[in-house]
């Protein structure tokens, strides 16, 4: 128990470790794990129910189960996130962590990743400044798509690093594969500028859509129509809303909506619990209905924006 604390905290982040039930499951931890620049990967696994508590992580952390599951309380809430084979968790770097159970069953990837290395990755695909921190949604669907993608390839990056002989440690190789790893990262994960990463300048959105996104973007907070956002884009209410169904996936208002819900929990996020309101902030942002923003909130991000805001410590 002593050498798999140091291991943790040597490789991850100080904690304390108890074996919650080991008379069905010995304590038998087995923990592979390799750095990657500003990234830590390891296959964990520790044989017993064991509960960990961590003050701030300082660093984004995912956790992927191959088997069984992990429960994980961050901020202080009561709210838990579960990470299973099917969904995996990104933690945030602030909040006091506790790990309520990782079950005996589990084997899970367990990434690091160094929140300024990622922040400055995202800029620099951008290539301009964000203005405020990266927050990236809670939960991952590692079932299919870019999520399965990122998982799978971490996995084999840090198989090829542990055996030694493979290409992920050689200098011409290492930098590369960090960087797309952090690229993988910010493509599959939910965060405010996903969908720019994602369909990147003027060829992929045509000039219009992108007149709008950019007019969204740029005040939130105003109460935009449709009609007011096809004269900004220079073309008709209906070649407007076909545009964006094409090339955003939803309706122009729907992107309203889903912009304003991102800018309410980032600064849900970073409020005082005790000098800040949810009604407030929702207020602030154009909501004026409670019962169907908290819907829509809970629907995105998958707790109650008020559960957010006590998430803080």
């Amino acid at each position: 128990m002593d050498e798999a604390r140091e291991e943790i905290g040597a490789r991850y982040y100080a904690n304390f470790m108890d074996v919650i039930d080991a008379r069905d499951r010995p304590f038998a931890a087995r923990f592979d794990t390799v750095g990657l620049g500003p990234l830590m990967i390891g296959d964990l696994s520790c044989g017993a129910d064991v509960r960990m508590r961590f003050g701030e992580l300082g660093a984004f952390h995912l956790n992927a189960p191959l088997s069984g599951t992990m429960e994980v309380r961050q901020g202080g809430s009561g709210h838990r996130l579960l990470a299973t084979p099917q969904e995996a968790m990104l933690l945030d770097p602030s909040g006091v962590t506790v790990l309520d159970r990782w079950s005996g069953d589990c084997r899970s990837l367990s990434v690091k990743i160094d929140a300024k290395a990622l922040q400055d990755r995202l800029e620099q695909l951008l290539g301009r400044s964000t203005g405020r921190r990266l927050i990236l949604g809670p939960r991952l669907d590692i079932t299919r798509g870019p999520g399965l993608s990122w998982v799978t390839f971490a996995r084999q990056v840090a198989a090829g690093a542990l055996a030694g002989d493979g290409l992920a440690t050689h200098e011409l190789v290492a930098r590369p594969l960090q960087e797309a790893l952090l690229n993988g990262l910010l493509l599959a994960a939910e965060h405010p500028w996903r969908d720019e990463l994602a369909h990147p300048g003027g060829q992929v959105r045509p000039a219009p859509v992108k007149r709008a996104t950019d007019a969204v973007r740029a005040r939130p907070e105003h109460p935009f129509t449709t009609t007011e956002l096809a004269a900004l884009a220079r073309v008709s209410v209906r070649r407007l809303q076909e545009s964006f169904r094409e090339y955003v996936g939803m309706s122009p208002m729907a992107y309203v909506r889903q912009i304003r819900l991102d800018r309410v929990r980032e600064e849900l996020l970073e409020g005082d619990p005790d000098g800040l309101s949810v009604g407030e902030v929702a207020w602030r942002w154009g909501f004026t209905h409670p019962g169907r923003f908290a819907a829509q909130y809970r629907a995105r991000f998958g707790e109650t924006p008020s559960r957010t805001l006590r998430g803080r410590p």
